[in-house]
């Protein structure tokens, strides 16, 4: 068996969803696993014959036919996004997918409820895509038992009776009140279209869960699935630097970013762990960006539209990249993207006051108080910016090779440079 997991050493919007169809293409994988985040995820491929699509709950390398996706265990399922999605790809996307049992289910309440929480933030904004991500962990890890397992979505009696549950629960938690609107609790100023969704009755809402359950294939034990397939490409979603315990709190995704998870599916077996960065610096939202505005460089598919707010750019960081490596406790190689577009400079190390800082601490695991104070840091130092061979800063930062380059977002634009595929 051989494995590729795949992961963004940034922010996210790396290029994972074409790298991901670059090595179905290349490996002769027949197994794409989504083994962390959810239906927020965006990954972008374009086919050589300029078809386009933008992948958030099927895997990255369904262009490639007969290729299959497993949607693990720590993912989050959206079950109106993933109707509207396999629509819109066609190629039968549902009979290609795979979901384990204990995947947790967004609802229309949990959506509606993280929308309401992050509107209430006002300008202290914590950044969310608005599907419902966050919210759904969130009630997982208070242990709530209304929380659905796409195990549940067969079971019209469960559905009901957890729906019913969770919509009363979070109207109590938001104030909101029975009909639609909102009252003065949680959700604050102008969630009143998230209040509306609270009036849309349980039976309408289990309906729809239950009869997307009913096309769904649903694996006991996702390892097992793994172990069936020779060659098997893990697509990891969002970025290290907005990983659940360590990016820069409180803007940070509800998911576990680094290789562990999918390295947990593999039980044992070794795998190719790849990481992702530009040859440049983006983030999508707020939150700490020390090279923020330093550089402009058309953005194709993100815009400042939508939940996830102003798409930003800025020169490649090597400090923030060397934090990234010491985070995922190392990497066997790294992929470089959109070099078509590289901008040649870098940030190097920053001034904070009267020091230099070239490398971040990251602190104990579980502080994060620590991670939030570094954030705050972040936001008032100075970037040191210097002319750079972009190949050779990215592999020096991270202490591994450039094993892939890709000058485009086709397949074809791309090179893999390590041993052999």
């Amino acid at each position: 068996m051989r494995a590729w997991i795949v992961v963004d050493l940034g922010f996210g919007d790396a290029g994972k969803g074409s790298v991901v169809d670059f090595l179905v293409r290349n490996t002769g994988a027949r197994l794409v696993v989504r083994f962390n985040g959810g239906a927020q995820a965006g990954h972008n491929v374009v086919c050589a014959d300029g078809r386009h699509h933008t992948f958030s709950q099927l895997g990255a390398g369904s262009f490639v036919p007969g290729v299959r996706t497993l949607l693990g265990p720590d993912f989050l399922l959206h079950p109106g996004g993933l109707l509207v999605e396999a629509a819109a790809f066609g190629q039968d996307a549902l009979s290609r997918l795979m979901v384990d049992a204990q995947a947790r289910v967004i609802t229309p309440y949990q959506q509606a409820a993280g929308r309401a929480r992050e509107r209430g933030r006002g300008a202290r904004a914590h950044g969310t895509c608005g599907v419902g991500v966050g919210e759904c962990v969130r009630d997982a890890l208070a242990g709530h038992p209304d929380t659905i397992r796409a195990t549940e979505l067969r079971s019209p009696r469960t559905v009901l009776e957890k729906l019913t549950s969770q919509r009363e629960r979070k109207r109590r938690e938001l104030d909101f009140s029975e009909g639609q609107g909102q009252g003065e609790g949680a959700a604050g100023e102008g969630a009143a279209g998230e209040g509306a969704v609270f009036a849309l009755p349980v039976d309408r809402v289990a309906r729809d869960l239950l009869d997307l359950g009913r096309r769904l294939r649903v694996v006991p034990d996702s390892r097992e699935i793994v172990a069936r397939y020779r060659r098997v490409v893990f697509e990891g979603a969002q970025g290290v630097l907005l990983d659940e315990d360590w990016g820069f709190h409180p803007h940070t995704t509800w998911s576990d970013c680094t290789f562990r998870k999918a390295l947990a599916l593999l039980d044992g077996r070794e795998a190719f762990r790849l990481g992702l960065t530009r040859s440049y610096a983006v983030r999508h939202g707020p939150g700490p960006f020390p090279t923020a505005g330093s550089v402009h460089i058309p953005e194709p598919h993100n815009g400042d539209l939508g939940w996830q707010g102003t798409f930003r750019t800025g020169l490649l960081d090597t400090v923030l990249l060397r934090y990234a490596a010491r985070v995922l406790g190392g990497l066997d190689g790294v992929g470089l993207t959109w070099l078509d577009t590289d901008p040649g400079r870098a940030c190097v190390a920053y001034r904070d006051g009267p020091r230099t800082v070239s490398d971040l601490d990251p602190g104990p695991p579980g502080d994060l108080a620590h991670r939030q104070r570094l954030g705050a840091r972040l936001a008032g130092v100075e970037p040191i910016v210097e002319a750079v061979d972009t190949r050779a800063a990215v592999a020096t930062a991270l202490g591994v090779p450039v094993v892939l380059e890709s000058h485009g977002p086709r397949a074809g634009d791309k090179r893999w440079m390590g041993l052999g595929l």
